[in-house]
């Protein structure tokens, strides 16, 4: 059963950002939403694609008081090729995400194929829209690295779901 729910809060966390701060929930909250961008780690050629849209429409975010931030299990090195290779400046990128943490936050968890250029873990890829009281609004939590929710479709349901007052779904937790 997952752990979390709409509407409920979710667990504060800190990891490290690569410009030398720290990112942590509680902290950073958006004055309307926090989009948490968790990414697979510099292997993947899909979170390139990825983080690389979402550094392109932090302008888009900003103006709904959205706060952004794209996070992996990468290590310093692996966090720095990616800001290096994929050209992303402005775009908060926190690494070091722990496996303790990815597993409270409902991430799935995989093993790096041997003779890849996987690390040894890392989380699979999701998006967690996060209000300003901690609690979940939007879950999308994926087991593999393809098919994301296509950004410009997530911009255009915070503007609906800003104007509209739209409560979050899903908050009713599975039977048992």
């Amino acid at each position: 059963m997952p752990r979390l729910l709409p509407t409920r809060p979710i667990p504060d966390f800190t990891v490290r950002l690569i410009d030398g701060g720290q990112f942590q929930l509680s902290q950073r909250l958006g004055d309307n939403f926090t989009l948490l961008l968790f990414y697979r780690g510099a292997h993947c050629p899909i979170c390139k694609m990825q983080v690389r849209e979402l550094q392109r429409k932090l302008n888009d975010f900003a103006k709904r008081g959205v706060t952004v931030v794209a996070i992996s299990m990468d290590n310093k090195a692996r966090a720095q090729k990616s800001v290096d290779e994929w050209e992303i400046g402005e775009l908060l990128l926190g690494y070091g995400l722990s496996e303790d943490t990815a597993r409270q936050l409902d991430l799935y968890i995989s093993s790096g194929r041997p003779g890849s250029e996987e690390p040894r873990i890392f989380s699979e890829p999701a998006m967690l829209l996060v209000k300003p009281d901690c609690s979940l609004y939007f879950a999308s939590i994926q087991s593999m690295p393809f098919t994301r929710p296509p950004l410009d479709q997530l911009l255009q349901g915070i503007d609906y779901a800003l104007e509209h007052n739209y409560p979050a779904r899903g908050a009713l937790a599975p039977s048992n």
